[in-house]
């Protein structure tokens, strides 16, 4: 029962980056004429895909913000997976789709600057997802302990180098693969300690009965 909940859940927060990384094996090195329908399809189809991202955050994270300095962080991390979903879309959006699309049609001049805008977009969406993984980690942290820890260092340097990486190969597919195995790490860790707790609880009541018996 337990590696089975361990296997859905590690899919479910994996699933977004791993589908990341086989897009970047595929995503053209460069844009231009011959590449920007691909580019811009390929853009289009990621869409949804890049917000889920957070997911690998806010599955291990789940549950209702308690009213301390644990409740301010875990508002804290969902309000950067909210900047990271909308501000890196906005990325995907400009700087995938639209460049694409001009790119392809022969407007000329155009996709510079809407690489410019979707730099600052996507730099923004970057540092919110940075932001929610800290606070995510550090939340964890006080509930879990230190079997966080190697969660959390998997994502920090995944986080560093999505700044600039994007999804392109080879530095950007390795920067998903590290958010799947941060992901990963993370919700293992907090699946042990629940179930070590619930097994604890449940030794507790059982030696209460038989002690009252």
């Amino acid at each position: 029962m337990r590696s089975l909940r361990v296997l859905r859940m590690t899919a479910l927060v994996t699933a977004a980056p791993l589908l990341l990384a086989v897009a970047g094996l595929v995503h053209p090195r460069h844009l231009t004429a011959a590449t920007a329908g691909d580019w811009a399809g390929l853009h289009v189809a990621l869409l949804p895909v890049f917000p889920l991202l957070v997911l690998g955050l806010l599955v291990p994270l789940w549950g209702r913000p308690s009213r301390d300095a644990q409740g301010v962080l875990t508002v804290l991390a969902w309000a950067g997976c909210v900047c990271y979903a909308a501000y890196y879309s906005g990325l995907d959006a400009v700087a995938g789709i639209s460049a694409g699309v001009v790119v392809d049609h022969g407007v000329h001049g155009a996709a510079g600057s809407l690489f410019a805008i979707g730099d600052e977009l996507g730099m923004a969406g970057v540092y919110g997802l940075a932001v929610a993984c800290l606070a995510t980690c550090a939340v964890l942290w006080r509930r879990h302990g230190i079997r966080v820890l190697p969660g959390a260092v998997v994502l920090s340097a995944a986080c560093w180098s999505f700044v600039d990486s994007h999804i392109f190969w080879p530095r950007g597919v390795f920067t998903m693969l590290g958010f799947a195995l941060g992901f990963a790490l993370l919700t293992a860790a907090t699946i042990r300690t629940e179930e070590r707790v619930a097994g604890t609880e449940a030794d507790a009541v059982e030696t209460g009965w038989l002690t009252n018996r």
